[in-house]
């Protein structure tokens, strides 16, 4: 009798793990769903050129960035694909999750498409990002059965244009000249960013070195998740270094980022460049299937 019983606890354990599976939809599909709308949507247009006479009204130590970076003189991005190597923390002290993302930016509608895939204890962990249209989404799943997280709303919109911003000043600076981003030059190696999309509006301060690389970006209008599934606002930074040329464009290859909490620093990831293409034409890499 206690053999009947343990075998049709399994067998309804497994029915409902099947059932779960089939009736689940991976999130890969959906990250999918949204590079094809935002391709459509977003076609490339006539390339235009960066020249020095486009920068002059940016802050000098902006201008000095686009220079080294080698901005001048190549067309400017209309969008922009990033592969990273990551490591990620749930909590200060916690060993790493081993991650590698993947995105595509966009700026024409500014939109920011992001997918992570990680393992922890051999069991598949999907992050998916999707910023378009003024509206912000956030889900992670797991084995692809159910949500650990799923967050949308105007807090979470406000969070991702910061990090969007921060995405255009680290990777495509040339991006910077359009007017919704505006501007105030606090000294000679640091300046105040405020970009603006529709009803959304973010700041960060940007420093420089002697360089001219760009090593830090901050802001103070995002939110942090908590274990407890709310978002706290907190000082946000990604300090980065190690630039290297890719296209014949200097961008750094590492960063971290941090939240600055008053309690004390917590560094919950760190990122290595591994890939980055500008004005791609659709999905790369086998992200068309």
């Amino acid at each position: 009798m206690q053999r009947i019983f343990i075998f049709l606890i399994v067998s309804i354990t497994v029915i409902i793990f099947i059932m779960l599976f089939i009736h689940s939809r991976p999130l890969k599909k959906e990250f999918l769903s949204d590079l094809k709308t935002e391709f459509s949507t977003q076609p490339l247009l006539e390339e235009e050129i960066l020249a020095e006479s486009r920068i002059t009204r940016l802050p000098a130590p902006v201008q000095r960035y686009l220079r080294y970076t080698g901005a001048i003189g190549k067309p400017v991005p209309r969008n922009f694909y990033i592969e990273f190597d990551a490591e990620m923390f749930r909590n200060p002290g916690d060993k790493p999750m081993k991650a590698v993302s993947r995105q595509y930016n966009f700026i024409g509608n500014p939109a920011r498409i992001f997918f992570m895939e990680a393992e922890m204890l051999f069991i598949p962990f999907h992050a998916f990002h999707s910023y378009k249209n003024q509206n912000a989404s956030f889900i992670v799943r797991v084995a692809s059965l159910f949500n650990a997280v799923n967050l949308s709303g105007e807090d979470l919109t406000a969070a991702e244009t910061v990090t969007l911003l921060n995405d255009i000043c680290l990777f495509a600076p040339a991006m910077l000249i359009d007017r919704r981003f505006t501007w105030e030059e606090i000294d000679r190696l640091s300046s105040r960013v405020t970009f603006t999309n529709g009803s959304y509006k973010v700041s960060a301060v940007l420093y420089f070195n002697e360089k001219s690389e760009l090593v830090n970006f901050v802001s103070d209008d995002r939110s942090a998740l908590q274990n407890d599934g709310k978002l706290r606002k907190a000082r946000w930074s990604t300090p980065v270094s190690e630039y290297r040329e890719f296209e014949g464009r200097r961008i750094l290859t590492y960063g971290e980022a941090i939240w600055n909490y008053p309690e004390g620093d917590f560094t919950y990831g760190k990122f290595t460049l591994k890939n980055i293409s500008y004005n791609v034409k659709g999905p790369q890499n086998g992200d068309s299937r």
